[in-house]
């Protein structure tokens, strides 16, 4: 009979989610607004619970019903690792950028997407490590100094990951290969050498990315209060990660602490060694600026170097391996011209890179931004939570009471014939054409008018340029601080592997899968390499 009353674990966590489910269920009826529900059909009991999980399997289609049926409308997008998010329409893109923090709040939203407060280890660290202010006041201004450094990691990196052999073609997993070279090229910039070389460093810093994001998706399945309790097993990855991450880089925390408490009790000390220009360096500097024993603590430290790499390497990486895809399947004479175009300014800079001569690469500049936005990550974009007391009413009508999570639409904008000629389409030099139509127009005549109506038109076709036709880097307000420096390291990465290597030419360009509303590349496809003899070119 006692057996009766004993329920195991898995039971009560079943439960949970069955009671959570419905309690969700009633009150999105009660406070979502009334607008299609994307995925819901006519005799379901629980619409948007049951398309969730229809959308979460297929959400290309759901978006494009979104888009297609609902362009100018509001729309309910369920999806399981986003919830139960309403989609505002392409028109009203600048009015959610221009909606301040206390109405609209990208930082709530993130923590509810990724349950931060759970899935990293220390969230006080993430709370109030302050990166963009290291990224947009130190990274971006010295981002000319690094390259040097950073074109020295790209040569080694692709010797060690490609090879050098001149004679055979060579089989490459693009990611595996990919997210290596991006992380050590990143992480010369973020710990320097030789930690950035660990490929400890980068393994557990991209797993650590993966299990973010996986863990995340399960505890948002739970009801809050429950979350504390479930967290501590789900998150076992998470934790095994960090704690081989913070091995790795302890030493060299330590030793720079040292040495930076050494330098400022003895500045004329010579035989102390110079401080070095990366972001573990910066990261000490503001800790003590600010006075936080807590944030120059060895292991917090530590943790703000995995939080970066969290929230740079997946991303960068997944773009950089798109592009070789992209580039594997380019007609000949198109990577023949981007050689062209990478020797002359290579040339005209000395044979070294720097900051003026990676501007330089204009075609180089078209062929990412064009990758980017047929292999945009997100398929939705611009993530908030409202947080008005009163809600907030868009421009089209729909009020959207405290706590609605909205979006909107990336992936069908950037694929759309009216906003994009033969939007379906890789023309690599789609962006590189518009600069030069706005060179040539204008006459001479307007001759100063039209340079500054050049310089300004031209920008919004640049890698980083941000619009609401170009979300990839977000937009407005809290578009992606360091885009700029990931602009700079792609660079030189796809100019090396364009200038060094012959890539054997794909039919067809491989396509990745779907997990809910992200868009992979294919993990484990490869294309084939081949070093370029340029001593007899």
């Amino acid at each position: 009979m006692l057996s009766v009353f004993l329920i195991s674990p898995a039971s009560v966590l079943l439960g949970s989610c069955i009671i959570y489910s419905v309690i969700s269920f009633i009150k999105h009826c009660r406070c979502l607004p009334n607008i299609p529900v994307i995925g819901a059909r006519k005799n379901d009991f629980f619409p948007i619970f049951q398309a969730k999980w229809r959308n979460t399997l297929n959400f290309k289609a759901a978006m494009e019903q979104a888009y297609t049926q609902y362009r100018d409308s509001a729309v309910i997008l369920p999806v399981v690792s986003g919830g139960d998010s309403v989609m505002l329409p392409y028109s009203e893109i600048d009015f959610v950028t221009e909606q301040p923090d206390s109405i609209l709040s990208f930082k709530e939203r993130a923590a509810q997407i990724y349950q931060t407060d759970h899935t990293f280890m220390n969230p006080r660290i993430n709370r109030a490590a302050r990166y963009d202010a290291i990224i947009r006041t130190t990274m971006t201004p010295q981002v000319g100094n690094l390259i040097p450094a950073l074109s020295d990691e790209v040569n080694w990196a692709f010797d060690e990951y490609w090879g050098t052999n001149t004679s055979k073609w060579k089989e490459v997993r693009v990611f595996e290969t990919v997210r290596h070279i991006v992380g050590s090229v990143a992480n010369r910039a973020v710990v320097g050498a030789p930690y950035c070389r660990d490929p400890g460093l980068v393994n557990n810093g991209m797993a650590f990315a993966i299990d973010v994001p996986f863990s995340a998706s399960i505890l948002n399945l739970f009801w809050g209060p429950l979350r504390p309790f479930i967290a501590p097993f789900v998150t076992i990855p998470n934790r095994i990660h960090t704690r081989r991450f913070r091995k790795i880089v302890l030493a060299e925390i330590e030793k720079r602490l040292c040495q930076y408490d050494a330098r400022r009790a003895n500045p004329e000390d010579k035989s102390i060694d110079p401080e070095p220009n990366d972001f573990l360096q910066w990261a000490i500097q503001q800790a003590k600026a600010f006075g936080d024993p807590y944030m120059w603590r060895s292991e917090s430290l530590a943790d703000r170097l995995l939080i970066l790499n969290f929230a740079a390497l997946h991303t960068s990486s997944l773009f950089a391996t798109w592009a070789m895809f992209d580039l594997a399947a380019c007609e000949p004479k198109i990577l023949d011209e981007l050689r062209e175009e990478i020797t002359s300014v290579l040339a005209a800079h000395g044979g070294q890179w720097n900051k003026r001569a990676v501007a330089e690469l204009e075609k180089l500049d078209s062929v990412m931004r064009e990758s980017a936005r047929l292999n945009s990550v997100l398929a939705v974009g611009l993530r908030r939570v409202v947080l008005a007391e009163g809600g907030l009413t868009t421009p089209s009508g729909v009020h959207l009471p405290k706590g609605t999570h909205i979006s909107v639409p990336v992936y069908p904008v950037m694929r759309d014939d009216s906003i994009y000629a033969d939007a379906h389409k890789f023309i690599p030099f789609r962006f590189y054409s518009k600069h030069q139509q706005q060179r040539t127009g204008g006459g001479e005549e307007k001759e100063q008018e039209s340079k500054f109506y050049i310089n300004t038109k031209r920008i919004r076709n640049d890698f980083t340029a941000t619009s609401p036709d170009f979300l990839v880097f977000g937009h407005g307000k809290h578009a992606c601080t360091g885009r700029h420096f990931a602009a700079i390291m792609l660079k030189l990465i796809l100019a090396d592997a364009i200038l060094k290597y012959d890539f054997e030419r794909q039919t067809a360009k491989v396509e990745g899968p779907w997990y809910g509303d992200f868009r992979l590349p294919p993990m484990k496809a490869c294309i084939k390499v081949r070093r370029r003899d340029t001593s007899i070119q």
